[in-house]
């Protein structure tokens, strides 16, 4: 499972994976060819790109190479943070209603136009086709508070399924679909594992700390926690929290976040392999 964070949990964890691999091929080729690979958020756009086949190499080299399609975005993470507090102002409120609110900020929001997003997400993909094998995206439906779970048996193009699992809102424009539209899925989570209740064991990487705090519900750390199955958590460590910056959604943050990535991979690779069994 990769969990959101943003332009810098898109580079550290395509960091993180490679420095297992730098360490033990094996682990790293066994989560590469995991039963099920779900992102939400960042994590979507690092999912779509494993699923693609592409190597950990081209994706690293790809986050650490100066040239860039990415945008600097209009708002920082303050911001979207002020839209939570907001969204938190009536305490009696359920998750739905508090996901609705911000939906229809985001919906309301001044942003790039959604084709001009829409070609950045292309940039970021291999391909722009749904593998064969088992990808799961999520997002949420601005006008219900739903989280929804996008495959390819969605009916969503892959693309549109990235880019409305990233589509931060009060910062990127929500994602059109026929007549729905969507917002980042990791506004109400930023795991889900719920879209992972059929499967025995998970491996999650999560570029935040342990205690990072949350608008809603425990946090991440409390919902690995609460899995029904066995688990084990990679939260970003205090080198690569520093590495991140201010604003992870920064497009100038993917190279020091890629490498502390990279390197904390190394430190982590021995205990993916132990609990892998690799």
């Amino acid at each position: 499972m990769l969990a959101g964070g943003g332009l810098a949990g898109i580079a550290w964890e395509t960091g993180v994976l490679l420095g297992i691999s730098d360490v033990n091929p094996e682990a790293a080729g066994a989560l590469l060819d995991a039963d099920v690979l779900l992102g939400t958020s960042a994590g979507s756009t690092v999912a779509a790109q494993l699923g693609s086949g592409a190597s950990l190499e081209s994706l690293f080299d790809a986050q650490v190479a100066a040239d860039t399609h990415e945008l600097v975005p209009g708002a920082s993470i303050d911001d979207v943070m002020q839209l939570f507090a907001g969204a938190m102002a009536s305490p009696d409120a359920t998750l739905e209603e508090r996901l609705r609110h911000i939906g229809a900020v985001a919906v309301a929001a001044d942003t790039v136009p959604e084709p001009v997003r829409r070609a950045v997400i292309g940039h970021r993909l291999p391909s722009r086709e749904w593998p064969e094998r088992v990808l799961r995206l999520t997002a949420i439906d601005v006008e219900t508070g739903e989280l929804v779970i996008v495959d390819r048996d969605s009916g969503i193009g892959l693309v549109d399924a990235v880019a409305a699992s990233c589509a931060v809102p009060g910062v990127w424009p929500p994602v059109t679909v026929g007549d729905r539209r969507f917002m980042d899925g990791g506004v109400g989570s930023t795991v889900n594992l719920t879209a992972a209740t059929d499967c025995d064991a998970v491996v999650v990487l999560v570029p935040s700390s342990e205690s990072a705090p949350t608008p809603f519900g425990a946090g991440a750390a409390a919902e690995i926690a609460g899995f029904p199955g066995q688990t084990l958590a990679v939260f970003a460590d205090d080198d690569s929290i520093a590495a991140f910056g201010p604003n992870p959604l920064d497009p100038a943050c993917r190279i020091p976040s890629a490498n502390a990535g990279r390197a904390q991979g190394h430190r982590h690779a021995d205990a993916i392999a132990r609990f892998l069994g690799v």
